[in-house]
């Protein structure tokens, strides 16, 4: 199997790197990739020729604009990034009768009630972000091309800033922080999308009847509150420098944090579609948190 690896140094990219290298062979580009690898996703027509040019039986797109807030004030990069780009592969995915793995978000909800949504349930983003992530997957539904959508929430990793190293930061500067509780989902590790991604994808390149739209979270839900205490409570018991008392974590509601983008407060996502097809259990979202902080801090 020959893959097309799109968004490499992103923090799902880098993981898939090394969970597609069983498969087969991997060619993984970015917009920093030299000559005919190069993936200009602000160009998009241009990864018509670097499918060409790879030619590969597989494209997998972890590239696309995540800065929520700043898209707010970009949306046509923002459209092209997340809607125009992975519409041209999926129009050449089509054409050349390959496979297309993309992943969505949780954002393509507009956050209302509390139960978890499944697949089928209907869309309404908030933000721009949200709504490009939407256009990007109803191109690729559109066109008709063998595919895998995977909508994920609230991802992480131990490389890059994230969340976590934010709260611990935080927590061993200042004796009281504010955190928003509120909104609920699932952190959900770029090391267990990539994992899952490569669980799939054999399956899912033989049986075209497979192709779809699947969530793809960490097991279990909380809010951003209850992730902030989590950490800094696993980082207190392992010595690890905390200023912060566990009394003097406030939890605040969204409305105190105003930021350019509005987020989903509901972002449960349901699982059982991609479990059952695939026969996959997914951890709870602790156990990937705890291992991300055993990487970050030993």
């Amino acid at each position: 199997m020959k893959i097309l690896l799109l968004g490499k140094n992103g923090q799902v990219g880098w993981e898939l790197q090394r969970s597609l290298a069983v498969l087969g062979e991997v060619v993984a580009c970015d917009f920093d990739s030299p000559g005919p690898l190069k993936a200009d996703f602000s160009q998009p027509e241009s990864l018509a020729a670097l499918v060409a040019h790879v030619q590969p039986e597989v494209i997998v797109n972890a590239a696309a604009h995540t800065a929520v807030d700043k898209a707010e004030s970009e949306p046509e990069l923002a459209r092209a990034l997340n809607a125009t780009a992975p519409g041209v592969l999926a129009r050449e995915a089509k054409k050349r009768d390959l496979c297309l793995v993309q992943y969505s978000t949780d954002y393509v909800f507009d956050g209302s009630g509390s139960q978890a949504r499944d697949e089928d349930a209907p869309t309404g983003p908030l933000s721009v972000y949200g709504r490009t992530k939407l256009e990007g997957e109803e191109l690729i539904r559109a066109s008709g091309c063998h595919h895998a959508i995977l909508r994920t929430s609230w991802v992480f990793a131990a490389r890059g800033g994230n969340f976590a190293r934010t709260m611990l930061r935080l927590a061993a500067e200042r004796e009281e922080l504010k955190v928003i509780a509120d909104q609920v989902g699932a952190p959900t590790g770029a090391d267990l999308l990539a994992d899952v991604t490569a669980q799939i994808l054999p399956r899912l390149f033989d049986h075209v009847a497979l192709s779809g739209t699947y969530h793809c979270v960490a097991g279990g839900e909380t809010n951003w509150h209850g992730y902030a205490t989590h950490v800094i409570e696993w980082a207190r018991a392992r010595g690890h420098a905390v200023k912060v008392a566990a009394d003097r974590i406030h939890a605040i509601p969204t409305s105190a944090y105003p930021t350019p983008a509005q987020r989903p407060l509901n972002s449960r996502l349901a699982t059982t579609k991609l479990q059952r097809t695939f026969g996959l259990v997914l951890p709870p979202w602790q156990r990937g948190v705890d291992r991300m902080l055993s990487e970050v801090l030993g």
